[in-house]
């Protein structure tokens, strides 16, 4: 429970510090893309390294860059749905579930070796 309760504050803490320099920068739309993901994902590397060693935290910083790639691969594959083909966000973002998964878990078969 403390883990969850120190992830929380943490959290908290450095969406804050994200946000306040998002605030900063122009155009404002840079204060979104500092404030959530980057934030929480320092935030459990951060508990990763204190609670189980660089090692653990090595393993999981690269699921985080396996997810994002994947993320920015699905990302494209919603905008191409709706721009080119005119389909509509719902069914968009429900077709492109599948390749986004496919996506991420085949990086991490890939480059990890299915471990």
């Amino acid at each position: 429970m403390s883990e969850y309760v120190i992830r929380f504050v943490l959290g908290g803490i450095i969406v804050s510090i994200f946000a306040m320099s998002g605030d900063v920068l122009r155009p404002k739309r840079f204060a979104g893309l500092f404030s959530a993901a980057p934030s929480v994902a320092l935030a459990s590397l951060g508990l990763a390294i204190a609670q189980k060693g660089p090692h653990f935290a090595a393993t999981q910083a690269q699921g985080m860059i396996f997810g994002a790639i994947a993320l920015a691969f699905y990302s494209i594959l919603v905008c191409q749905l709706i721009v080119r083909w005119e389909i509509s966000a719902l069914p968009a973002t429900l077709l492109s579930l599948p390749p986004w998964f496919l996506a991420a878990f085949g990086l991490h078969w890939v480059f990890m070796g299915g471990e």
